[in-house]
C-alpha cells in the first residue's frame, strides 16, 4: 500500500482551526522574504484554481477570500510521527516516503484486522481521521510502484479514496494514460517522449526494452540505457524493492546545507557571515552524526537563472574535520578564488568523503585541537538543549546575518 495524506499541510490546519472548515484555504511561505508560494491547498481552494507553487498573488487573484496560514513545519512533523504510529499498529512494515507518504506492506498482518485490503485501508483512513482529521487515500497493489502509480492517479480522484491495481488491469487503465501522468516523468522528460513518438505510458510499456534503449540513446547519448530501463520498469509496473522500514536510517555521503538569501550579497564580508553560519550547521550536524568531512564544497548562485553566475567548487583539506572554523577557513580559500564579484542570492556548503570522527591523526602542528572539540560539544549540548539561537556568533547579529531567522525555521519554513 502507498498511503498519502491529502493536502497535508492544509489539513492538519482546517483540523486544528475549524473555523475555516468550509472555507477555502492555502498554507504559504513568508511574502516578506519573498518565498510567498503556497505550500498546500485544500480542496476548496484546489477548486478555485489554487495550485501548490503559485505565488501568493496568483492565488489571491483567483480566489479572493482565501484563508492563507503561515506553515509550522514542527507541527507538521509532529502530526506526520503521529500518523506513523498509526500505521505501525496495523504492520511493522512501514517505510517512509515523504512527509505526507508511506508505503504499509500488510501481507502477514492484514488477516489480524481485516479480511481484504480495501476493508483494512477504510480502517486506517477512518482511525487517521478521528485521531488527526487528516483524510488519507490508498493505493493498493502487489508492489510499491504500482501502489504509488494506484494512488496519484486513481486514488486521489477516487470518493473512497482508495484503489487497487494490478498488472492485469495496465492495458485498460494506467496504459491509456497520458505519459505526463507516468511517476517521475515531468514536463522536460514529457516533450522528449512525445518527440520520440511515445505519447501514452502504454507506448512506453509496450516498446521492447532494447529498442527503448536505442531510442534513448539517440536522444540522450550512450549513457542512457539505466534510465530508458528505469521509465520501461514504472510503465509495465515492474518492481522488486520490498518496505524496508527505517529507510532513510542510513550512513550519509554527504552533509551539506543551503539556503536562498532575502536579498542580493554583493560583497566579500557579507558572503563570509553566511558562510560561517552554514559551516557551523554542517559541522555541528556531522558531529551529531559522528563524521568528519575530507573534502569541502562550497557553491554560490546569483539571483538571475537565465544568466546563471556564481560557482561550485570543492577542495581536500589536509585533515578530516567536523570542527567548525577548520572547515570555514578552507570554504573561504574556495570563495576567494572562485567568486566572481557579482552579487549572489544563493550559498551552500557541504563536505564528503566522510570518516568516523572517533579516531583522526594527532598533528604537532595542531595543538589546540582537543580543547575546539571539548568546546564544540558543550556549544552542541547547549543547541541540542534549548535551541541554536542559544549561542550565537557576534557576526550573525550584523545585517547580513540569518542564523536567528534559520533558528526559527525547519526546511526553510517557520516551525
Amino acid at each position: 500500500m502507498l498511503v498519502d495524506c491529502q493536502s497535508f499541510y492544509a489539513s492538519v490546519e482546517k483540523a486544528e482551526h475549524p473555523e475555516y472548515k468550509n472555507r477555502p484555504l492555502v498554507v504559504a511561505g513568508d511574502p516578506e522574504r519573498r518565498s510567498g508560494v503556497v505550500l498546500a491547498a485544500c480542496p476548496l481552494a484546489k477548486a478555485k484554481g489554487v495550485k501548490t507553487e503559485d505565488r501568493l498573488g496568483e492565488a489571491y487573484a483567483k480566489c479572493p477570500e482565501l484563508v492563507v496560514i503561515r506553515p509550522r513545519m514542527q507541527r507538521y512533523i509532529d502530526v506526520a510521527m503521529l500518523i506513523t504510529d498509526i500505521y505501525k499498529q496495523y504492520t511493522d512494515l512501514v517505510e517512509t516516503f515523504s512527509i505526507d507518504e508511506q508505503f504499509l506492506d500488510v501481507t502477514g498482518s492484514m488477516h489480524l484486522h481485516a479480511d481484504t485490503p480495501e476493508e483494512l485501508a477504510h480502517l486506517i483512513q477512518t482511525h487517521v481521521k478521528a485521531a488527526t482529521g487528516v483524510y488519507i487515500r490508498f493505493g493498493i497493489a502487489e508492489n510499491k510502484i504500482l501502489a504509488k502509480t494506484a494512488c496519484d492517479n486513481y486514488a486521489k480522484k477516487n470518493p473512497s479514496g482508495i484503489y487497487t491495481l494490478t498488472k492485469e488491469m495496465l492495458p485498460e487503465t494506467l496504459w491509456k494514460l497520458p505519459v505526463s501522468d507516468m511517476y517521475m516523468v515531468g514536463r522536460r522528460m514529457t516533450r522528449h517522449f512525445t518527440v520520440m513518438g511515445l505519447p501514452t505510458i502504454g507506448s512506453i510499456a509496450q516498446t521492447p526494452l532494447g529498442k527503448l534503449k536505442q531510442m534513448m540513446r539517440r536522444k540522450f547519448g550512450k549513457n542512457s540505457d539505466i534510465q530508458a530501463e528505469l521509465y520501461w520498469r514504472i510503465a509495465n509496473g515492474i518492481d522488486d524493492s520490498p518496505v524496508r522500514p527505517g529507510t532513510h536510517q542510513v550512513a550519509p555521503k554527504s552533509v551539506g546545507h543551503m539556503m536562498t538569501l532575502p536579498r542580493d550579497y554583493g560583497t566579500i564580508e557579507e558572503i563570509k557571515v553566511v558562510l560561517l553560519e552554514l559551516t557551523e550547521l554542517v559541522c555541528q550536524r556531522c558531529r551529531a552524526l559522528g563524521f568528519m568531512g575530507h573534502v569541502v564544497s562550497v557553491g554560490c548562485m546569483g539571483a538571475d537563472y537565465d544568466r546563471p553566475t556564481g560557482f561550485s567548487r570543492q577542495l581536500k583539506m589536509e585533515d578530516p574535520s567536523n570542527i567548525t572554523m577548520q572547515v570555514y577557513r578552507w570554504a573561504c580559500k574556495l570563495l576567494a578564488t572562485h567568486w566572481d564579484g557579482m552579487p549572489i542570492r544563493r550559498v551552500g556548503i557541504s563536505v564528503t568523503q566522510l570518516t568516523p570522527d572517533n579516531e583522526y591523526q594527532m598533528s604537532l602542528f595542531d595543538t589546540g585541537r582537543e580543547r575546539q572539540m571539548a568546546l564544540e560539544r558543550t556549544t552542541d549540548a547547549l543547541k541540542q538543549k534549548y535551541g541554536n539561537s542559544i549561542v550565537i556568533r557576534a557576526v550573525s547579529m550584523t545585517a547580513a546575518g540569518q542564523a536567528l531567522d534559520r533558528s526559527a525555521k525547519i526546511g526553510g519554513h517557520y516551525k
